[in-house]
């Protein structure tokens, strides 16, 4: 069989209010983000795994709170000066792999000034990790108490509804035709994150278009079986 070679037509991530799918998993989180500005203190901590949606609460509050949006390993390469630069005239800022600083001396160093500038100036920080920052391994103890006593707003592991809404979502943003037969299909085979899920829906998408054929069992079970998902 001739097979056509696919084009890349996904577009970049939408971070949207209308695209964030609320569930039991993230209503914590969602609710703490809603909260703001009403918080008890100058940082807060979104705490779940990979593709759990942190980085979309993140967008949900930078754009309501006007913030500036960093990662954590960006931090490394600034010093006092250019972090100031950077931060402008910003109040708030939005910390994404905010756990990347850990042991890092200088990136530690900068989130301390980060902390302490926006605390000073009435503003607010929310950190998105893997961990709550009781577990990461600061070097600096002035950071790690503060980093400590910050609210930290867990996301559980997605459930089968969630997972569900969100291939279905995938799809049709691709324009992919599929049941709900298949949905489950793969909820019931699939590793149990959001990150996964755009992977697999990704290469299933990339398959159909090059192999000009539906999306059915049989081809979910051959690429189940050529490990889905995976590397």
């Amino acid at each position: 069989m001739t097979r056509q070679l696919p084009l890349d037509l996904a577009g970049p991530p939408s971070y949207g209010r209308a695209d964030f799918l609320p569930a039991e998993a993230n209503a914590a989180a969602l609710a703490w983000i809603d909260r703001w500005p009403d918080w008890p203190g100058p940082a807060s901590v979104l705490v779940g795994p990979a593709g759990s949606g942190k980085t979309h609460l993140l967008h949900l509050w930078a754009e309501r709170a006007q913030a500036l949006h960093l990662h954590g390993g960006e931090l490394d390469h600034l010093q006092l000066a250019s972090l100031l630069d950077v931060l402008g005239t910003a109040r708030h800022v939005a910390l994404d792999e905010a756990d990347a600083v850990a042991d890092r001396p200088n990136a530690e160093q900068q989130l301390f000034h980060l902390y302490n500038w926006l605390r000073e100036r009435g503003g607010s920080l929310l950190l998105a990790a893997r961990a709550a920052p009781a577990r990461w391994p600061l070097r600096l103890p002035d950071l790690a108490s503060r980093l400590r006593a910050a609210a930290v707003a867990e996301i559980g592991a997605p459930d089968d509804a969630l997972l569900s809404a969100v291939l279905v979502k995938l799809f049709h943003d691709r324009q992919v035709t599929i049941t709900e037969e298949l949905v489950q299909y793969l909820v019931r085979r699939m590793e149990r994150s959001l990150s996964a899920a755009v992977v697999m829906v990704d290469r299933i998408d990339r398959r159909t278009l090059a192999d000009k054929r539906p999306v059915s069992v049989k081809l979910l079970r051959e690429m189940t079986e050529l490990g889905l998902g995976e590397g």
